[in-house]
């Protein structure tokens, strides 16, 4: 703690918030927490702190991971190479085990038991626990894969009903019985839209959206889903930015109030995001 900050303004800072926790206060938003931010232990403990000061607060949050540099590091011990097609990893039936391994349970119980660390309550699921995340085979060449086909919703309603964080590993299943890896911005979008979440945060390793990808200063702060149309034809929004506004766009179609392409990088930038006036990143919102 800063010595040099008095209580008054500290304070100030926590009355400037309130009309932020009002606003928050019940509803649900979604985290989807990966890049430079899972794998720096300092960023890692901020998100961890934000998420539950936000749950402490009467937010409901909800965390979904990815971990695909764990998944890529694993397959690497087992002496697996990782192979992608369109920047999607190949997932045949012995990686679709490593990938359950890694995910539902490495990172999905130390994010669990980080969270419990920090005060907060948190339960564990996977997209195959009460058939949370439905799946097809999204294309044979990448094996299993998988497509969204529906999302059963109340097993997270039912952990945020008891005060629950709900960490949610994205792997998902089909009517047989197989499982399936998911792209995590896609899962997080359509969970966020099911949910009816008033925020969707995406946590990434850039600022935001820029006008010029060189250029931190043309950030833009907040567009509209026409705007970010837009931007596609003009050739602002390209590369790996595609898919993540297309996950925006995915999830503002399906009920979200809003969707934030955050810099994971940036400490306590979740807070920075819903309790302050500045926020931080890009805000993309349904055209009005």
């Amino acid at each position: 703690m800063d010595k040099n900050i008095t209580n008054a303004f500290r304070a100030e800072i926590l009355t400037q918030a309130l009309p932020y926790i009002q606003h928050y206060n019940g509803k649900i938003i979604v985290v989807k927490y990966g890049g430079n931010a899972m794998v720096n232990e300092t960023l890692e403990e901020h998100v961890m702190e934000d998420i539950v000061l936000l749950s402490l607060i009467g937010v409901k949050v909800v965390l979904v991971h990815g971990g695909g540099p764990e998944i890529s590091e694993m397959m690497n011990k087992l002496g697996k190479k990782a192979q992608f097609v369109d920047g999607l990893r190949v997932t045949d039936k012995e990686t679709v085990d490593i990938v359950q391994m890694v995910l539902a349970g490495k990172i999905n119980k130390s994010l669990v038991k980080f969270l419990g660390k920090k005060g907060g309550m948190a339960m564990g699921i996977s997209g195959a626990d009460g058939k949370l995340i439905e799946c097809s085979m999204k294309d044979s060449r990448l094996g299993y894969v998988g497509k969204i086909e529906k999302v059963n919703i109340r097993p997270v309603e039912v952990l945020l009903e008891k005060g629950y964080i709900p960490v949610v590993s994205t792997i998902g299943c089909d009517a047989e019985g197989n499982t399936y890896n998911i792209n995590g911005d896609t899962a997080a979008a359509y969970l966020a839209g099911a949910l009816g979440a008033e925020s969707l945060i995406m946590m990434t390793d850039i600022d935001g959206i820029l006008r010029d990808k060189d250029d931190a200063s043309t950030l833009i702060s907040q567009l509209t889903v026409k705007e970010a149309k837009q931007l596609y034809k003009d050739g602002v929004i390209s590369g790996g930015m595609i898919p993540k506004v297309d996950c925006c766009i995915e999830a503002i179609n399906h009920g979200v109030k809003q969707v934030v392409i955050l810099d994971g990088r940036v400490p306590h930038a979740v807070l920075m995001e819903t309790l302050t006036d500045e926020g931080a990143g890009t805000l993309v919102k349904g055209d009005e």
